[in-house]
Formats: C-alpha cells, sequence, structure tokens
C-alpha cells in the first residue's frame, strides 16, 4: 500500500498555482483573521509569515516535514526580528506623536510601505523554500486525510515545536490565544484543499 503522507505532486502542483503572498493578502482579509493575526503576533511573539505559510501549505493539503523546517525558521525569524520587527517598532512609536504633523504621518505611512515589503520577502522566502522542486519531496507531505481540527493543527505547527508559550499563559490570555487559532482554523476550510 502507498504511503498516504508521501508527496503528492498534484497538491504540489496546486500550490506552485498559488504563490504566498496572494493567498496570505487574501487569508488577512476574511473575516477574524487580521484581529486573531495581530492578538497571536503581539501576545504570544507569532511570527505571522510563519502563520500564513504553513496555512497556505494546509489549505493544499500539505505540511512541512519539522527537522528540514529547522534551519529555515531560524533565518525567517532573524529577519522578522532584525528587519520586520524593527520596521514595525518605528512605525508604532510614531503613531501617537505628542505634536502629529504631515511630516510624522509620511513618513508612518513610508515606514508602513517598507514593513509590507519586509513581510513580502520574507513570505518569498518562505515559499521558494516550499517550492523547491529538487528537495520538495524531502520537505513536504501531504497532510493526514482524516478530518482535524484546522486550528489545532495551526497551533502545533506554529509553537509547539519552539515554544510553549500557550501553556504558561494567565487563563485570559491562554483563552484569547486559543480563540485566535480558533478563528484561524475556521477560516482555513478543509473542503477547500486540494484532495
Amino acid at each position: 500500500m502507498p504511503d498516504s503522507t508521501a508527496l503528492d505532486s498534484t497538491r504540489f502542483a496546486a500550490l506552485k498555482q498559488t504563490p504566498l503572498w496572494d493567498f496570505a493578502l487574501t487569508f488577512y482579509a476574511l473575516p477574524g483573521v487580521e484581529q486573531a493575526c495581530l492578538t497571536l503576533q503581539d501576545d504570544a511573539g507569532v511570527d505571522v509569515c510563519e502563520l500564513f505559510f504553513h496555512s497556505w501549505l494546509y489549505v493544499h493539503g500539505l505540511e512541512a516535514l519539522p527537522e528540514p523546517l529547522v534551519a529555515l525558521r531560524q533565518a525567517r525569524r532573524k529577519w522578522q526580528t532584525q528587519v520586520t520587527a524593527v520596521l514595525r517598532g518605528l512605525r508604532r512609536d510614531l503613531k501617537h506623536p505628542d505634536t502629529p504633523s504631515e511630516t510624522v504621518s509620511a513618513l508612518r505611512k513610508q515606514i508602513k510601505q517598507a514593513e509590507l515589503l519586509a513581510e513580502r520577502e520574507n513570505l518569498q522566502r518562505w515559499q521558494t523554500w516550499a517550492w523547491n522542486n529538487e528537495q520538495s519531496s524531502t520537505r513536504l507531505i501531504n497532510t493526514p486525510d482524516s478530518p482535524h481540527d484546522a486550528g489545532r493543527w495551526l497551533q502545533e505547527r506554529v509553537l509547539l515545536p519552539h515554544d510553549t508559550f500557550v501553556g504558561e499563559c494567565q487563563p485570559k490570555a491562554r483563552k484569547a490565544l486559543q480563540n485566535a487559532f480558533n478563528v484561524l482554523g475556521q477560516q482555513l476550510d478543509p473542503s477547500q484543499r486540494a484532495r
């Protein structure tokens, strides 16, 4: 009997038809997703680009193998810390200046554009890793065909490999994080996955 988790070429071809940036823009615009992402980013330190990466794979019936993902995750987190987070911090610092001016507003707008470009570059690097034809079968597998909770699946891919943050949270904060993952899971409709 063939291995049901071995990378399916049809799923991989479908993945290559949907750029990660396009998926991220569409997914982020769905009801509740923006707020869920901001909650996870601000309260749990979740890398939203990684969150989009796993979500993108999920809707195509795929997932990344944990071991090959380690080096990529480290490189992408470094980018997020040294580039994107710095820009985000600058933009947020300028959000409520003591004396607002047109110059500060223009500067904040430029920084926001740079932040979006940094996120787009990061997503393109996640995508390139997944789309590498020579190594795709050693990096990606099919998700199991059995139905499961997409929010929990996403939480396990994003938090559990390197962090036990949710378990260490106060009950109210833990509930907010669980709700955020539930919202994301509800938007990752399994019936839309390539099967």
